[in-house]
């Protein structure tokens, strides 16, 4: 049986960061959760946490590594498997970020402005030593993308139908099958109500905890 431990929003930051504290070098922490979550919230505050104990952390938003508006739409405004397979891409986001950050010590912070539908023209920025990058947004789980550390924000169909906009609730459905497609990620997180999580596993809960306490 599947344990959920209820834990504060402040001490999930915490945990997420502790996680991330762990690892040496350049880091890559992926929160992958529906914008309902609002996933770039929680890494914000995972980057600050790791700012006050000395580590460099920034965070990237999966929005701005969406693909062009023609790609997007080529099915449909609301096409649900452009949705889940051609809306974000994941294929620049692992070139320009994940590996980019490992190979070259160098990450893109965007690709595309997602608002004009045009190249973001952003210029690479340089990686130090011990660098953080939290990168948040949905459906990052199952890409290939080699993530040091997971976290899934998850919701129930309930959860998504009462916090996503009702223009937006045509990506419930490919938001719902893909997480049930997903292995699970490091760091699950029940999060029907962002002020009320409960956190996988209580083991897991507690190192990590400590880890915290001790940096």
């Amino acid at each position: 049986m599947t344990v959920f431990t209820p834990i504060s929003p402040e001490a999930l930051a915490d945990v997420v960061a502790a996680r991330a504290a762990g690892h040496r070098g350049r880091v890559c922490v992926a929160i992958s959760a529906a914008d309902a979550a609002a996933p770039l919230d929680l890494a914000e505050e995972v980057a600050a946490r790791l700012r006050v104990e000395g580590r460099p952390a920034a965070v990237l938003s999966l929005h701005d590594f969406v693909r062009p508006a023609s790609l997007r739409f080529e099915h449909g405004r609301t096409d649900q498997e452009s949705y889940r397979a051609n809306w974000f891409d994941y294929g620049a986001l692992d070139r320009e970020v994940v590996r980019a950050l490992r190979e070259n010590g160098r990450w893109l912070p965007k690709l595309w402005d997602e608002a004009e539908d045009r190249s973001a023209r952003a210029r690479r920025i340089d990686a130090p030593d011990g660098q953080v990058l939290t990168i948040a947004g949905p459906m990052l789980l199952g890409r290939g993308l080699a993530f040091d550390v997971t976290v899934h924000l998850a919701m129930s169909q309930a959860a998504l139908d009462r916090l996503t906009p009702a223009e937006d609730r045509w990506t419930i459905p490919p938001l719902l099958e893909h997480d049930a497609a997903t292995a699970a990620a490091d760091i699950v997180v029940r999060y029907d109500h962002p002020d009320r999580p409960a956190v996988h596993a209580a083991g897991a809960l507690s190192r990590d905890r400590g880890a915290g306490r001790g940096r």
